[in-house]
């Protein structure tokens, strides 16, 4: 019987990227004998539907094409069901596909992972409903993110590193209240990091060591320093590390209540929700191809 897949589109991914790879992804997951149900969202809302749409049907896989907005648009319709998710690398950042190590420059090459049809059960992390695989981005990190999505140039990782220079200009240390596993800490921080993998924003390592597969989060702590101490410290970062500064700190807990006035949480490069956000672990609540 010929496997059913969704192919799951963003066609704006990547400059544009997403929509000029998916017919090679399409041909070759029809070659191979697999029936495909081909999707295009022209909005998250849209794919989001047709997503759910598909898994309610009883499809095998959701192959997303596109970076880890697509990714995190997927993993909303297949979290704690039977859906294989598939990823086929289209964005910008691509951290997901990098936590499985796919080929993010050779599509079809990704296309073969899913062909090959080998899966891997790892955890994702839950706030109420909603989930998120990479980290959840809680106060610098969380308003570079809201300038950078402003901006209109440069593209892709120059656009996140000019955005930072220019919050760095009048950041100020903010005002946190943490549930830790019912330990409450108060505490004024840079930022604080909720990872249930180890990276995000293209490869930059906040939340180093976090596992995928150990039932927990990794909860990273970035403690008052100066604007050129950060500057410093920020290239540590793509290569996780920045773990021995002295200002770091991390804890490793199931749940977590994150607090802070006026401060929108990214998750996944999205927008996620204000906080204060409660986060817990959702152990092997993702079957993904890897």
């Amino acid at each position: 019987m010929a496997r059913k897949i969704a192919l799951l589109t963003n066609p704006t991914s990547g400059k544009g990227k997403g929509a000029r790879v998916r017919e090679a992804v399409r041909d070759r997951l029809t070659h191979a004998g697999a029936e495909v149900r081909d999707l295009v969202g022209r909005d998250g809302d849209e794919a989001l539907d047709l997503a759910s749409e598909a898994v309610a049907d009883g499809i095998e896989s959701l192959v997303v094409i596109g970076g880890d907005g697509m990714v995190h648009v997927g993993v909303q319709a297949v979290a704690e069901t039977e859906t294989v998710l598939g990823i086929i690398p289209a964005g910008t950042g691509n951290d997901v596909a990098r936590y499985f190590d796919l080929p993010r420059k050779d599509p079809v090459a990704a296309a073969d992972r899913v062909i090959a049809g080998a899966t891997q059960r790892v955890d994702l992390a839950r706030s109420g409903a909603k989930y998120y695989t990479t980290v959840l981005s809680a106060g610098f990190d969380a308003i570079v993110n809201e300038r950078a999505n402003q901006m209109t140039w440069p593209k892709g990782q120059m656009r996140y590193n000019l955005a930072t220079l220019a919050e760095l200009r009048t950041f100020t240390p903010l005002q946190y209240t943490l549930d830790l596993d019912g330990a409450t800490r108060r505490l004024e921080a840079m930022l604080v990091c909720v990872g249930n993998g180890p990276s995000f924003g293209g490869g930059l390592r906040i939340t180093e060591g976090a596992d995928l597969t150990d039932g927990l989060l990794d909860v990273v702590i970035i403690k008052p320093m100066s604007r050129p101490e950060l500057i410093r410290t920020y290239p540590k970062l793509f290569k996780g590390t920045h773990t021995d500064h002295p200002q770091y700190e991390r804890h490793r807990v199931h749940r977590v209540t994150v607090a802070c006035p006026g401060i929108t949480a990214y998750a996944d490069g999205e927008r996620f929700g204000a906080l204060p956000l409660t986060v817990e672990a959702a152990p092997g609540a993702l079957r993904v191809y890897a």
